[in-house]
């Protein structure tokens, strides 16, 4: 499953950036995270809660940074494992600065799903992806407001 598109925040690059790269604030915008531990250097164990459609349940598994430029990105990788399916992701996440107090968050990638998830189906493992990816960029720009 393909995974792109963009947003743009009203903050600058380096305030964007340092919440990214914030395990704190990482657990509090990203959807469906319930925890998310630093095991090492740019590497967390997250736990998820997620519902697709008909089907949840609960994920646990690794994430990590690589590929990091800081202040322009990053590259993600997640995996994650449950009872009804496995997802294995890499996902660059770019930003590039449109004004001093704007900043377009943009990212690319794909995720692999197996078990149950993968026969979910695509159009509403799509329809979940986008949800998520709103929910993300509307947490993420709540989190933002309330640190100016």
């Amino acid at each position: 499953m393909q995974l792109t598109g963009s947003h743009v925040l009203n903050a600058p690059v380096s305030k964007i950036w340092g919440m990214l790269m914030d395990a704190d604030t990482l657990a509090q915008v990203v959807p469906a995270v319930s925890r998310l531990e630093k095991t090492g250097d740019n590497e967390f164990k997250a736990i998820a809660e997620v519902k697709i459609g008909p089907v949840s349940g609960s994920f646990s598994g690794d994430l990590s940074l690589a590929d990091i430029r800081e202040n322009e990105g990053y590259t993600l990788h997640v995996k994650q494992n449950s009872k009804i399916g496995n997802a294995d992701a890499s996902v660059a996440i770019s930003l590039k600065p449109i004004t001093d107090s704007q900043t377009e968050v943009s990212f690319d990638g794909n995720a692999r799903l197996s078990g149950l998830l993968a026969r979910t189906g695509q159009r509403v493992i799509s329809g979940v992806a986008n949800t998520l990816t709103r929910q993300f960029f509307d947490n993420l720009e709540q989190a933002i407001n309330e640190n100016p």
